[in-house]
């Protein structure tokens, strides 16, 4: 199973892997042959799974069948392991329970995960996010369901708004449980034009304030919150982001260091960054560092800089928004034609 390099299908499908007792070989590319998977292994020990990797990276081959019981699970690495379990447990021959051993991050993953679960009648009960119980011999059954509007991806287009005039944002459910919603509280708190109605989110050229922002429930924001920290007034802290710099990219150093080339003002902590806002960026030659969110948010932030950003490795952004490019040059981007696959 090649996996590319997407995190979350690997680690949905491992436990999968795990129901069929068949050797199962995970490919992947790029950051994704290296990001750590020990969360499973030491699942894999107890259980009696063989497994066998290239020195903890891909491949992986998998091989055995999960029993039901305690699954004892870090709650600060990533909640893909968590939602992965969840796939697979109440399917096993008797009851299971997933024990968070120390503070958990994005909850709004896991609030998903049940929400979605329980609509093909899969029941798992939340304890206070210390545990999840889980019936076994559990079956999925049939059902129609229409994918909400990805606010991960709406984000983009929210700070565009800010920055740059008048967006409106439809299709997003404000109701919603994804975690990432968290991004219309936070531009609320920074002090920007931003309408929220039950069909639409519109936002108006705003002038934002610094705040602390803590990404432990948001993570996948925090390129594009970066950039507006840049062109906001005042200090922006981003506190709790430790686990970016396991994601497809080291998020923290390369968000960070693209946006220093563009004359942003941003300094890196061990689990976070210190930005002091500018109103104006410079512009320059950057660097995607393959990453989608990376690139998106740099491509944002060009709207506030005096020069044009050349942005390499730009198509970059096919991995989760292929018509990225399309839809910033519909809003009003320009976009030289000979740099959209540079």
């Amino acid at each position: 199973m090649d996996c590319k390099e997407s995190g979350s299908t690997l680690r949905f499908f491992i436990p999968m892997a795990c129901l069929i007792g068949e050797n199962i070989t995970f490919t992947g590319k790029g950051k994704l042959v290296e990001r750590p998977l020990d969360t499973y292994y030491e699942i894999f020990k107890k259980q009696g799974i063989q497994y066998l990797n290239d020195n903890k990276k891909l491949p992986l081959t998998v091989n055995g069948i999960f029993k039901p019981g305690t699954f004892e699970m870090k709650g600060n690495i990533s909640s893909q392991f968590i939602t992965g379990l969840m796939f697979v447990l109440p399917m096993l021959n008797g009851d299971s329970k997933i024990v968070i051993t120390n503070p958990l991050e994005s909850k709004g993953y896991l609030d998903l995960t049940i929400d979605v679960l329980d609509k093909f009648s899969i029941k798992i009960e939340n304890n206070n996010y210390q545990e999840f119980y889980m019936k076994g011999n559990q079956k999925y059954e049939v059902n129609d369901y229409r994918v909400e509007g990805d606010f991960s991806q709406a984000a983009f287009w929210i700070v565009a708004g800010i920055l740059g005039d008048n967006i409106k944002c439809i299709d997003v459910n404000v109701n919603s449980l994804q975690g990432d919603k968290a991004i219309l509280d936070i531009v609320k708190n920074m002090r920007a034009d931003i309408t929220i109605d039950n069909e639409f989110v519109k936002v108006k050229r705003s002038r934002t304030e610094g705040i602390v922002i803590d990404a432990s429930q948001c993570p996948d924001l925090i390129p594009i919150l970066a950039t507006l920290g840049s062109l906001s007034t005042g200090t922006t802290k981003i506190i709790n982001a430790a686990r970016l710099r396991i994601k497809e990219s080291d998020r923290l150093k390369a968000i960070s260091t693209e946006l220093n080339k563009l004359g942003a003002d941003i300094k890196g902590l061990e689990d976070g960054l210190l930005i002091n806002g500018k109103e104006l960026l410079k512009g320059g030659t950057v660097d995607s560092w393959n990453d989608h969110r990376i690139a998106m948010a740099l491509a944002i932030a060009s709207i506030k800089c005096n020069d044009p950003v050349i942005i390499q490795n730009s198509d970059v952004v096919k991995k989760s928004y292929p018509t990225f490019w399309s839809d910033f040059k519909n809003l009003g981007g320009k976009i030289d034609e000979w740099n959209m696959g540079e």
